[in-house]
């Protein structure tokens, strides 16, 4: 059974207990590692995610982080679905991904989401059926507005949001 948030978000249903994008991983310092986790956890206890959830799961963010590190979604999702130890998680993922983990180019990458020319029109866009497009000038990034939907970032409430 799914316990999501009673409050929608702009995209539905809202996870509100995931971990913030900006959350590094204990064993690997790669940020958004915890919450494609906790993502994958979610899944398989339910056997699916919330509806607004679904269309990134294992895409966007998800798969950002399995293309820089040369693995498949698959493959994280597996060694999640057979670890219940949080050590023996740690020691399996580290096996999965290179030596090299780039974790510094790896966190610019995806804190910088979203500050293209193209990535502001989309988040003022994203604001603005919110109903908060004066937010534009502190929601600098995709990760913000996940941490804003997500009631991690104050100043927005989907109950009053435009329909």
């Amino acid at each position: 059974m799914i316990e999501t948030d009673k409050k929608l978000g702009p995209t539905g249903e809202i996870l509100r207990d995931l971990p913030s994008v900006y959350v590094p991983h204990t064993a690997t310092g790669l940020l958004h590692l915890p919450r494609f986790v906790a993502k994958i956890r979610k899944y398989l206890e339910w056997g699916e995610l919330p509806k607004s959830y679904r269309k990134n799961f294992c895409r966007g963010f998800d798969r950002f982080l399995c293309m820089h590190l040369g693995v498949e979604p698959q493959q994280v999702i597996d060694i999640v679905a057979r670890c219940d130890a949080e050590a023996e998680l740690n020691e399996q993922l580290l096996a999965l991904f290179p030596e090299d983990l780039r974790v510094a180019a790896w966190n610019r990458e995806i804190v910088q989401k979203g500050m293209s020319e193209a990535g502001r029109e989309f988040i003022l866009e994203s604001l603005t059926k919110m109903g908060i497009p004066e937010r534009s000038a502190d929601i600098l990034s995709v990760a913000d507005m996940i941490d804003l939907d997500e009631g991690r970032i104050p100043g927005y409430d989907p109950e009053k949001a435009p329909a």
